[in-house]
């Protein structure tokens, strides 16, 4: 009897299941205005986003009170924007010959701030099958350099923006979940849309009197 099961088994039609994610319902682009005369930018964002004050980097408080998050709740994402001023003072962590980091007060300089972009981009280069930069310049004279980033890292889109003579403002999507571009892949593409749209609408403010 039991061969005879065996036999039923081997003919019988098995089609294996691939491997597949949750369908996420994704709302209509739609965007509003984010303008605060006292902040020294301006930008349309998201109506299904939330602007929120940045209150901590790392152990410590932001520089100034221009750091931000668009917050993204149903899609589980956060793009982070934090803004320094081109010849202000700022702390920075310098890490030590025991491997431990200690605060130093620095000058925001332009080209410098450059090169943590890029350095901070490449820290990926591990777990990224790809990097890749282009060069950004809108209608509203904004320019800039928007990073790419393959394979399953904790940040798959980052960019700058600055006038290289007094703001300088840095930006990265981040997601609130363990990082699989394959799962990933339909909000990311989708989230790419309102990146476009928030780097196409930026604007500096030239009446804002911030302080160095």
């Amino acid at each position: 009897m039991s061969f005879f099961l065996f036999l039923i088994q081997c003919n019988s039609n098995y089609t294996s299941k691939k491997t597949g994610y949750f369908k996420i319902p994704l709302p209509e682009h739609k965007y509003q205005s984010f303008k605060d005369s006292s902040f020294p930018y301006s930008f349309e964002f998201p109506v299904y986003a939330n602007i929120i004050q940045d209150s901590s980097y790392f152990d410590s408080k932001p520089e100034n009170d221009y750091w931000i998050n668009i917050d993204f709740h149903n899609l589980n994402a956060r793009i982070f924007l934090s803004y320094k001023i081109i010849g202000g003072k700022a702390v920075y962590k310098v890490k030590q010959a025991d491997g431990k980091y200690k605060d130093s007060i620095g000058i925001n300089k332009f080209d410098m701030m450059v090169n943590d972009a890029f350095n901070l981009t490449n820290k990926n280069d591990v777990i990224a099958s790809y990097i890749s930069d282009s060069l950004i310049h809108t209608a509203n004279n904004i320019s800039g350099v928007f990073f790419k980033v393959g394979g399953n890292a904790a940040t798959a889109k980052q960019f700058f923006l600055s006038d290289t003579l007094n703001h300088f403002i840095r930006g990265a999507l981040y997601f609130n979940a363990s990082p699989n571009a394959d799962s990933l892949r339909p909000v990311q593409d989708f989230l790419q849309t309102d990146m476009d749209h928030i780097i196409n609408t930026f604007k500096w403010n030239k009446t804002n009197n911030h302080k160095k």
